[in-house]
């Protein structure tokens, strides 16, 4: 503890010595000064200093005006103002000048003992902390993940692990991170196991069923709209779970969060299929038979998804008795974000706004191509990061902060997310196979079986086939595929990238968040 240097401040110094003596018995060194000027100069010359105790009144300069010139030299330093003044409006002034804490007068030494474990030790100690919680926990989830899991059990596994993942980023533990990152390694090896020996029943049996894409509207939104209140929908494209855990705390300011909810992507996990199937309220095979102008196979040439706002009328009409005031917005770039965030009044009229926002989306193929995204968002940590500064300097949260003023419903959701993937598995297959990497669809495909989820009879899955010998493939778990030709150069490329289009609890589990304005 002798490292930890403490610069105290108060113009009755001298009758602080139990105080002094108790710290320098504990290990810390203190540096004392008896009023504002020597404070400041002290802290200039010494850049050594790890925390500043400030009387917040002593002759010359106030304790609040030391405070500014010292956050002004370094703001990162922790500051803990001491008064014998508890007056309200002196410590909103104290606060809102950036105080790390205050203590009232007289102090004693375990108060002061305190204050400096929670701002100098507090990222040892949670650490500590995490790290034993996890080892006690590890066992548990090992268990859990073994138990033969049904629907709603994988769901709170995954809760659980990326709970697990937000605490360590806080925690700066990267041993356990590792350890918690090889225990989801295995929890998707057995969730892939678990879809692929279901998924054709959840089609044959809808009521053994979760909540899927195809019906995540008639399920989850539809019951909520109410005539009299306008409800908005804004469906974040590849939004996972943890970046929708990352983002909350900057929504709970402003919104309570009603439900929180979850509903699993069909297969294919990307937006063609799934987001299409959200929208019309059919699986893909469907909606290709009952709108063949609204659908474009992979291999065709078209948006594959530019008939949305028809398809989501359609499912309104036949949904809903009453017809709906409705509008569907599709954000694809800064100046569609701004319009829609200066516009958001408007849209109150409406029984139902729903909003696509296709910035994660962006960012995850963007990431693959551009060097420095791939710097910027290099693991899971980094991502939900970069999630984080984007969503609070985004036009959609201001549009939610003035949304928040109304009487309004708010919903958040996906259509699918992302896994970032680290093991190549070979495929082979003609010139109309798809090229997405987490999945294939065509004729003539040679792969590794182990790797993948082999769908022969597209149709009983809610699939389209382009012919009669069409199937598909899903990578499981971390896997993606690559062709034999140039294998080494595009294995470089797309080694530890975010990818969608195959079975991880990444991909498949998706949240739906009921918010009401607080």
């Amino acid at each position: 503890m002798a490292d930890i240097r403490i610069l105290w401040a108060d113009d009755e110094i001298d009758m602080l010595k139990p105080q002094l003596f108790f710290l320098e018995k504990k290990g810390y060194e203190v540096i004392t000064v008896t009023n504002g000027h020597d404070a400041i100069e002290t802290f200039e010359e010494d850049k050594n200093i790890d925390v500043v105790f400030l009387d917040e009144s002593m002759p010359g300069i106030s304790g609040l005006e030391t405070l500014a010139a010292i956050k002004e030299r370094n703001n990162n330093v922790p500051v803990v103002m001491i008064t014998k003044n508890e007056a309200e409006n002196l410590m909103e002034e104290a606060i809102g000048s950036q105080i790390d804490d205050y203590l009232i007068k007289p102090v004693n030494p375990n108060q002061i003992l305190m204050t400096l474990k929670k701002l100098i030790d507090n990222k040892r100690l949670v650490s500590e902390k995490t790290m034993t919680d996890y080892q006690i926990e590890f066992r548990k989830i090992l268990m859990e993940i073994n138990s033969g899991l049904d629907i709603a059990g994988w769901v709170e596994i995954y809760k659980k692990i990326i709970s697990w993942e937000l605490k360590m980023d806080k925690s700066q533990t990267p041993e356990m991170m590792d350890i918690l990152q090889m225990q989801k390694t295995e929890a998707n090896a057995e969730f892939s196991k678990f879809v692929a020996k279901n998924y054709h029943t959840w089609f044959q049996n809808p009521d053994e069923a979760p909540v899927m894409s195809h019906n995540l509207l008639k399920n989850k939104l539809l019951p909520h709209i109410t005539e009299g209140t306008p409800t908005f929908l804004f469906l974040l494209d590849n939004l996972r779970f943890d970046q929708w855990k990352a983002i909350e705390p900057a929504i709970i300011e402003y919104y309570r969060v009603e439900k929180e909810e979850f509903f699993y992507s069909i297969l294919p996990t990307s937006t063609q299929y799934s987001r299409n199937a959200i929208f019309a309220g059919m699986t893909p095979a469907d909606i290709k038979k009952n709108y063949s102008n609204y659908w474009f196979d992979d291999h065709e040439e078209g948006g594959k998804n530019n008939h949305e706002a028809e398809l989501l009328k359609s499912q309104l009409n036949r949904l809903v008795r009453r017809e709906l005031q409705s509008d569907y917005l599709k954000i694809t770039n800064v100046n569609a974000a701004r319009q829609m965030s200066d516009n958001i009044y408007n849209y109150l009229n409406n029984d139902l706004t729903v909003v696509v926002y296709n910035f994660i989306d962006m960012l995850s193929h963007a990431r693959t191509e551009m060097e420095v995204l791939k710097e910027l968002a290099g693991d899971e940590k980094a991502y939900r990061s970069l999630t984080i500064s984007w969503f609070e300097n985004s036009p959609l949260r201001v549009a939610l902060d003035k949304l928040r003023e109304k009487k309004v419903k708010v919903f958040i959701t996906t259509d699918h997310g992302t896994i970032r993937v680290h093991k190549p598995s070979k495929v082979i297959g003609d010139k109309n196979t798809t090229t997405n990497l987490r999945y294939k669809m065509g004729r003539n495909l040679n792969y590794e079986r182990k790797d993948v989820l082999e769908i022969n009879d597209p149709h009983a899955v809610g699939l389209p086939k382009t012919n009669i010998s069409s199937k598909y493939v899903f990578a499981k778990e971390d896997k993606f595929f690559l062709y034999p030709n140039n294998y080494n150069q595009y294995n470089n490329l797309y080694m530890n990238t975010f990818q969608h289009g195959g079975i991880s609890l990444e991909e498949v589990i998706c949240p739906f968040i009921e918010l009401r304005p607080r």
